[in-house]
């Protein structure tokens, strides 16, 4: 939590430094749950998340701009631009909207530039490109990547050495990709280990990403992180988001 709460503060003067503090009472950010073929499409493979209901995209809009986020609370919201602000951020569902309704207001400000995940042959195409990203930015790391996807652990497994931590019990102690998932109560030790961390950005949303950052170089993955990533300076990689 705080975590989020410097990253209100820095939203919060965005929006006083970009002139929307006198309509943030009137300004409305609409949110709602996507359905898998709306956030995806269709994919050549079938286990991601999102396909397996196991998490459910976020979509919200504000003015001309969507911006999107991951989460495993879904459900609808309307409000202003300043209750938004005001959300006491408790849970996933509050920081799910929280978060892509400040992916939507940061690529109205065109700030940002890829809010919108990534569709039908995208992701496997995204997944093959991270390991050319790896190599030419660390060279060969051991990686720890944290939080499933199979697309992406699949196409890093026969390059480098990876050990994986996932939250969903379904994964934990199966092998994908070829690399058995850990249980998530061994990131710190599997992060030591590490030359690199590859996270979701999902982990703003389940409220982990301050255990993550600061011991070794990160770069989160995915949509969800893209205001985030620029608020705090983090890296992020997402080759096809929209």
């Amino acid at each position: 939590m705080q975590f989020l709460e410097g990253i209100r503060e820095k939203f919060y003067r965005l929006v006083k430094e970009k002139h929307l503090t006198g309509e943030e009472e009137i300004q409305v950010v609409s949110a709602r749950p996507l359905t898998p073929e709306e956030a995806i499409g269709r994919p050549e493979r079938r286990d991601f998340p999102l396909l397996k209901g196991k998490e459910t995209m976020i979509q919200a809009t504000f003015k001309d701009a969507c911006g999107q986020a991951y989460t495993d609370m879904p459900g609808n919201y309307q409000g202003t631009l300043k209750e938004i602000l005001a959300l006491p951020l408790r849970n996933n569902y509050e920081r799910a909207i929280f978060i892509a309704s400040l992916n939507a207001v940061m690529r109205h400000l065109e700030l940002v530039d890829k809010t919108v995940h990534c569709r039908d042959q995208e992701p496997g195409r995204c997944a093959a490109r991270l390991v050319e990203y790896v190599r030419e930015r660390f060279g060969n790391p051991r990686i720890a990547f944290i939080g499933l996807q199979p697309a992406m652990v699949a196409s890093l497994a026969g390059h480098f050495p990876i050990r994986v931590t996932d939250l969903d019990p379904d994964n934990v102690v199966q092998r994908k990709g070829g690399v058995m998932i850990e249980d998530a109560r061994h990131t710190g030790e599997i992060i030591a280990w590490s030359d690199l961390v590859l996270a979701t950005g999902t982990t703003a949303v389940n409220d982990t990403l301050a255990t993550i950052v600061g011991r070794k170089p990160v770069v989160f993955y995915g949509v969800t992180v893209s205001g985030i990533a620029r608020l705090a300076g983090y890296e992020q990689y997402c080759a096809f988001g929209h």
